[in-house]
């Protein structure tokens, strides 16, 4: 499978999943090539060949209705790029001083075991991440 990163690099299929975004909010149940390519102006085969790439990526899913296909936006891979997003964008003390004004204030007792437990999971993470880049995964 692609990157997503080299999926949506593409205006073509960024153009698609922003179509389909809008119909999905219009309450439409999936949208077929047809009307793919009369909303963009793009040839049939442009359209299905990046259909392809973007159902492969998980990015759209498609039914199927006699000989007819009526795509959907499957936003779930967009949560990596959001997830390398976010850092850009968003100052990580901010959230601390955020989620500490939300959180209910624990015993001091508490506050250390979870500190304990928070860092233990951040390391648990570092390890994994790092063996799945090593791994190539």
């Amino acid at each position: 499978m692609a990157d997503i990163f080299d999926v949506i690099a593409d205006g073509t299929r960024r153009d698609i999943l922003q179509l389909l975004l809008r119909r999905s909010s219009d309450g439409q149940d999936g949208t077929s090539v047809s009307q793919i390519v009369a909303e963009m102006g793009v040839s049939q085969p442009t359209v299905s060949k990046h259909l392809k790439v973007l159902r492969e990526a998980g990015l759209v899913s498609v039914r199927e209705e006699g000989q007819h296909r009526y795509y959907s936006l499957s936003p779930e891979p967009l949560e990596a790029v959001d997830d390398w997003l976010v850092p850009f964008f968003v100052d990580e003390s901010d959230l601390a001083e955020e989620a500490a004004s939300y959180a209910p204030t624990l015993p001091e007792p508490a506050a250390r075991v979870a500190e304990s437990v928070g860092r233990a999971a951040a390391s648990a993470k570092n390890v994994v991440q790092s063996a799945l880049r090593r791994l190539g995964a």
